[in-house]
């Protein structure tokens, strides 16, 4: 049985960092010393050794066999990843992290990382429009801001020169980074040549690592987020799509909606429409024997439910799910696109969500939903330019994680030896550098600070997806509620004053009118005058 401090203390064990690249280490000296430990600025050592927050370490990586999925030897750069690139990395000790020991890891915050707190993912349907605005609006953000931290590579290591006299990286905005990074692992291995490639080969989807690698990089994606907006509060929300008969999240409002002009583009009126795609040419990529280099290739493309409907018939149900979290086994016989009762190959969608055995020419599950969208989100490489990308993968890591509760797997059950190749236990996730081992993330998100919102228990679902949400917003307009309290006050002040005074005057003018103490005080009976009585009065 697992437990959450069990996965915490096991998760401590793990070295951590950040992803792609780092800026300190691409460069002629980095790739000439192989190493990247850059100085952590808090006492100017490499990975903040002075401080005790980590080492400059020697990169050991497993020797375990790989699948026969991928033939090859030494010909692509992400085999035995990072060697090809980097065999020296920082190793944080405790819950530090980053790529020099500088953050925290996955969960922990403070100075000294102690701190341990536990975010909440939502559903984005049920957010409020300022929170949807919002979220839009830090996507836009982080398109048009310039990573600060990280690069990408333009070229192979062997195009970079033997003592890497020829560094060939480039800058690319927040957003783009992870769009580079998924093209760059699922990528075709140039095997020499115009268009000589090898295609069966992902180092993240089509066996074990396809959930831990996806995991780790939505917190690496949400890590950024917080880091660019200054809003450490902020989680990746997700779209629940089951029993979805249309593309809920693709209105003006959050995703963009359909633009009237031409149904594969996005409406003018939302700010995706002005967006431009980055490595989506795979086939001319391989013919020139070169890697992507995040240079705009047009607009976002999205026509949801135009799709090959032989393919995939419809989305998700509710059923469909349920079916798949109760397969009891993690990966089966080939551990690829062709395993039988495989809840990983279900939950990615080359298995039947009725029956569990594998299907040729149909796209279910998690596949499903990029067939579905008929667009950017449709071909595996260039598949994260949409932003749905993210909502969609927040909900299958949600399905992981109920997986993961209701089974409670050891360790033992993700592959240790025969995966394809990258997906084995000790693997290292490519491209994240310093590293990350694919079994070191088959565990609970309770361990990695964060969950979500309806997994919750009810009393705690409330609090969060009610009660939360409206407290949030009040925070934010407290001091107009407050100057609308006081204005409020102030005119009912006034308005008192003015009521007490206006009667005060008329009480005045009655008594003007009133005769002595022993006059009148009140007729009983009046006569007319031309009847020629005088009145009957009451007297003192």
């Amino acid at each position: 049985m697992w437990s959450s401090y069990a996965s915490v203390v096991l998760l401590q064990l793990i070295g951590t960092s950040l992803c792609q690249f780092p800026r300190p280490c691409a460069n002629s000296v980095g790739l000439r010393t192989k190493e990247c430990c850059p100085v952590w600025d808090g006492d100017g050592s490499a990975c903040g050794a002075l401080s005790g927050r980590g080492f400059c370490a020697e990169v050991e990586v497993s020797e375990e066999p790989h699948g026969p999925q991928y033939p090859h030897s030494g010909i692509d750069d992400r085999e035995r990843w990072p060697l090809a690139f980097f065999n020296r990395t920082c190793r944080c000790a405790g819950n530090y992290g980053g790529f020099n020991c500088g953050e925290c890891r996955f969960g922990y915050w403070g100075s000294n990382c102690a701190e341990y707190r536990e975010s909440v993912r939502r559903n984005i349907l049920s957010m409020l429009p300022a929170e949807q605005q919002k979220f839009v609006s830090y996507l836009n953000l982080a398109k048009d801001t310039v990573s600060r931290d990280y690069v990408i590579a333009t070229a192979t290591r062997a195009e970079m020169g033997e003592n890497g006299e020829n560094p060939m990286f480039s800058d690319i905005n927040t957003y783009d980074l992870f769009v580079w990074m998924h093209y760059y692992v699922s990528r075709d291995a140039l095997l020499g040549g115009p268009g000589n490639v090898w295609t069966n080969i992902d180092f993240a989807h089509e066996s074990g690592a396809f959930l831990p690698w996806h995991r780790v990089y939505l917190l690496h994606w949400e890590n950024e987020i917080r880091k660019l907006t200054g809003d450490f509060n902020f989680t990746i929300p997700y779209w629940d799509w089951r029993d979805a008969e249309s593309c809920e999240v693709c209105t003006d409002a959050l995703m963009g909606g359909r633009s009237p002009l031409n149904p594969n583009l996005i409406s003018p009126a939302s700010v995706f429409s002005s967006w431009k795609v980055i490595c989506t040419q795979p086939d001319e990529y391989n013919s020139r024997e070169a890697l992507c280099n995040a240079t705009g290739e047009g607009p976002l493309l999205r026509n949801p439910g135009n799709h090959d409907t032989n393919r995939t018939p419809r989305l998700p149900t509710t059923a469909d799910v349920d079916f798949t979290v109760g397969l009891p086994q993690y990966e089966t016989g080939p551990m690829d696109r062709f395993a039988n009762m495989s809840f990983r190959n279900v939950i990615e969608g080359f298995a039947s969500p009725t029956s569990g055995m594998a299907v040729q020419g149909q796209s279910t599950m998690h596949n499903a939903l990029h067939v579905f969208m008929n667009g950017s989100m449709s071909s595996v490489q260039g598949s994260a330019n949409d932003p749905i990308f993210l909502l969609h993968h927040a909900f299958i890591d949600s399905i992981f994680e109920r997986w993961l509760r209701a089974h409670q797997p050891v360790r033992t059950n993700y592959p240790q030896t025969n995966a394809p190749i990258g997906h084995n236990d000790g693997h290292y996730m490519v491209p994240f550098l310093p590293l990350y081992r694919n079994g070191d993330y088959f565990l609970t998100d309770k361990a990695l600070g964060f969950e979500y919102a309806y997994l919750l228990d009810p009393g705690q679902r409330f609090v969060q997806e009610f009660l939360t949400p409206y407290l949030q917003q009040a925070q934010q307009i407290w001091k107009w509620l407050l100057g609308a309290g006081i204005l409020g006050v102030l005119i009912a002040a006034i308005f008192a004053a003015v009521v007490i005074s206006a009667r005060r005057k008329w009480k005045r003018n009655q008594r003007k009118k009133r005769v002595p103490s022993y006059g009148e005080r009140q007729p009983l009976l009046n006569s007319s005058s031309e009847e020629g009585s005088s009145s009957y009065q009451t007297t003192l």
